[in-house]
């Protein structure tokens, strides 16, 4: 009895030799599925960026003593702000957040630095566009902190010259980042990046591939041929995984030498889980080609399918546990959630198998159930 999961390598190597034919003889199709990845890598790289330097600042300095211009260099000095304009009035602040020139403003009072002078509590306020809450939160945690050290030198220099000794803080706060020292962001999103590309670039490679034959009509020619659905299935994924391994290779060269993000992990379990990735990926492209029968559709399907859930809800660009609690329970659907979590364990701390097995369990898992559903998806017409 033939069973659709029953393979005969020669017909297997046939198919193969087929699809890569084809593949060969669309050069500009191969220039995109080589190009695009590192394309959107760096466009995706460079543009996504979670660091925030050089606010733009507008300041209002009423008192326009030694003591608030102290202030104002603070700002000037640190690598967080810009200070752009010098406002004279609440008139020139507006218009300069209203136009987008600046995002924030630092308004210093007339009697800032007699206050300050005499040891009492002066205030400052700072203005600051909440059209972008996040990047306002940031903003302002860094001016806060600029206020709040500026204040304690103050502070600790009435003290030395009260008494005689420096001031002496009963707690000392020594703080230390692991795997991303300098906390930049690049290195958080460039490993997650690439399986969110990985994901698009290989499901829209395998989404055409059926699909195309029911256009051209080869499909019924190949239904007549003894081929059984895995031979057919595997031959076809076979130029495309080497596709996405290339594809796979240059994104992490691409990674360490474009942007420097280091690998710490091993570099043979790297690959070996991402070719998994990938079974799964080309799977799943195929599976809706297969369902769709024509390329528009299959294609805008593969999108909707991979890039949207992989970008949106993997956790690459928002934590996941901030998400509504529904949400959280749609992520475990997506792969490229486990794979987000695999490449960043492996990028940034080294960690192996050891603490990331549940990942690449789960990934394996949808390897073979998509390479199941592709198999099945042909099993009537090939049986």
């Amino acid at each position: 009895m033939r069973t659709p999961w029953a393979l005969n390598p020669r017909r297997l190597a046939a198919v193969a030799r087929k699809e890569f034919i084809h593949v060969l003889r669309d050069p500009r199709a191969l220039g995109i599925a080589i190009v695009l990845p590192i394309i959107l890598l760096m466009i995706f790289g460079y543009a996504l960026t979670l660091d925030l330097d050089r606010v733009p600042l507008a300041v209002w300095d009423q008192s326009r003593t030694p003591q608030s211009r102290e202030l104002v260099s603070r700002f000037e000095g640190s690598r967080y702000f810009n200070v752009m304009a010098m406002s004279g009035n609440y008139e020139e602040v507006s218009a300069s957040i209203n136009a987008r020139q600046t995002l924030m403003a630092l308004v210093i009072p007339v009697d800032f630095g007699r206050r300050v002078g005499s040891g009492r509590t002066a205030q400052v306020q700072v203005v600051a566009d909440g059209s972008d809450a996040n990047t306002t939160t940031l903003a302002l945690s860094y001016a806060e902190s600029i206020v709040r050290t500026h204040s304690m030198e103050i502070l600790g220099e009435k003290a030395r010259r009260l008494t005689g000794h420096p001031l002496t803080l009963p707690l000392e706060l020594r703080l230390r980042a692991w795997f991303n020292t300098d906390l930049e962001s690049r290195i958080f999103i460039v490993p997650g990046l690439i399986a969110v590309i990985m994901m698009l670039i290989t499901a829209l490679l395998t989404s055409l591939t059926v699909a195309r034959e029911w256009e051209t009509g080869t499909m019924e020619q190949l239904i007549s041929t003894p081929l059984r659905s895995s031979e057919l299935i595997l031959g076809k994924l076979a130029p495309y995984f080497v596709i996405g391994m290339v594809d796979m290779l240059l994104s992490v060269l691409a990674g360490r030498f474009l942007f420097d993000v280091p690998i710490r992990g091993s570099l043979l379990l790297l690959f070996t889980v991402s070719a998994i990735y990938l079974v799964g990926a080309l799977s799943l492209g195929i599976f809706i080609s297969a369902k769709a029968k024509t390329q528009l559709l299959a294609s805008q399907a593969a999108f909707v399918a991979t890039f949207l859930p992989a970008f949106l809800l993997s956790g690459f660009m928002f934590d996941i546990g901030n998400m509504p609690r529904v949400l959280q329970v749609v992520t475990y659907l997506i792969p490229a959630r486990y794979f987000v979590t695999f490449l960043r364990g492996l990028y940034l701390k080294g960690t192996g198998l050891t603490q990331l097995w549940p990942e690449c369990l789960l990934l394996v898992a949808f390897g073979a159930l998509m390479l199941l559903l592709a198999i099945q998806s042909f099993k009537k017409r090939l049986a």
